[in-house]
């Protein structure tokens, strides 16, 4: 009991550590980012005001937008750093997931008031009126757009922050639509050729669809997505690589927050082992996932595999060859045939292709006709992971 006070102890230490400064990172990053935002926006206003240009002053729009979407970053972050509580025993984090919804609506609102607005000034035109400064001051505004929005993503992968990460990505995407205000600003002063209010609508455009992404990509981290095939084959491996692990499955990953997942697996066992060797293995592979992923295991379930080279062997060959013959049979595994009791218990993962309950209608009819004398339990599993 100590040493598991012990354990647990030290993971809550780390993830305090890791989300003390992880928290750093973001505010940090998004106080640059509001900085530097607001001085691009309160420049380019006016300029945009006073050239006329519509292409510019929307671009301070979509600068003061992404100055408030920092804003909103850095409340997401602080709200879902708040330790976990009687009401909230896993923590806040998913509030990340909700701060990056009211960000991808504020990228929204902005890219259709924009749209609106283009659509506007392309029915009623004004010729706008540049100048050599303007144009230089939208030049560097591109420059430091593209030095920011690098930096932003690159430290939004590094805090694993999907609002930090859309906001440098936004950033970049900024900087390109940018160059294009400035290349339209430099035709039209060149070949009085004005394509500022066509360009403010394909700002619009890109705006709106940075906004509906980044929205997707939201409500699927709410929703549960499928986990990560590279974390599901690293967790396998770790498990596997213990001596008396004859096989991981099931693998659940639960997500709570950027950086805060729990899982459950299945381990396969020879049927000899003990209960206190089934203890220290599995407290074994709790510390070692966590140290190389982060993952939390919650629960560890064990499936018992036949020592036996006998009989038993050749029941679970074939009814393994019954299972995989189906194509929408994508594995078999926690077999265990009892010779003894008559009984056989295998686990069987199904493809979308098929309901679950038809599946194991199909197995146990097909099963039971080749050991009629035998009592088949088949449990369905849903293909949650790559396999």
């Amino acid at each position: 009991m100590e040493n598991q006070n012990k354990t647990k102890k030290e993971k809550e230490t780390v993830l305090e550590v890791l989300e003390a400064d992880r928290e750093k990172v973001i505010v940090r990053t998004s106080v640059i980012g509001i900085v530097t935002n607001l001085l691009l926006a309160g420049f380019k206003a006016v300029v945009g005001i006073l050239s006329h240009s519509i292409a510019i002053t929307l671009d301070a729009v979509n600068n003061t937008s992404d100055a408030l979407s920092s804003v909103i970053t850095i409340v997401g972050a602080k709200l879902g750093g708040k330790a976990p509580d009687k009401k909230h025993p896993l923590g806040y984090g998913r509030i990340e997931y909700l701060s990056s919804m009211i960000v991808a609506a504020i990228i929204l609102y902005a890219g259709i008031t924009s749209a609106v607005e283009s659509v506007k000034k392309i029915i009623h035109p004004e010729v706008a009126d540049y100048s050599t400064a303007s144009l230089v001051i939208v030049a560097v505004a591109i420059a430091v757009k593209l030095i920011l929005g690098s930096y932003v993503k690159k430290q939004g992968e590094k805090a694993n922050s999907g609002a930090l990460t859309a906001s440098g990505s936004d950033a970049l995407f900024d900087a390109v639509l940018s160059a294009s205000v400035l290349a339209s600003a430099v035709i039209f002063m060149i070949w009085q050729i004005s394509l500022e209010a066509y360009v403010g609508v394909l700002i619009a455009i890109v705006i709106i669809k940075a906004g509906i992404e980044m929205m997707s990509e939201t409500v699927s981290d709410i929703l549960g997505q499928r986990a990560d095939p590279a974390l599901v084959r690293e967790i396998k491996s770790l498990i596997a690589q213990e001596p008396e692990v004859m096989g991981a499955y099931d693998l659940v990953i639960n997500n709570y927050g950027p950086n805060k997942n729990y899982a459950s697996v299945h381990m396969e066992l020879p049927d000899t082992m003990t209960v206190e060797e089934l203890d220290r293995l599995t407290r074994r592979v709790e510390a070692k996932v966590f140290l190389a992923t982060g993952v939390i295991l919650t629960g560890v379930g064990v499936y018992s595999h036949n020592t036996g080279t006998g009989e038993e062997a050749d029941i679970r060959n074939a009814v393994q060859k019954i299972v995989l013959s189906h194509d929408w049979a994508l594995q078999m595994h926690g077999f265990y045939a009892d010779t003894e009791s008559r009984t056989i218990r295998f686990d069987a993962v199904v493809s979308f292709d098929i309901k679950p309950r038809e599946a194991v209608r199909m197995l146990r009819e097909e099963v039971c006709a080749l050991y009629p004398e035998y009592t088949v339990s088949i449990t369905p599993d849903i293909d949650l992971t790559d396999l």
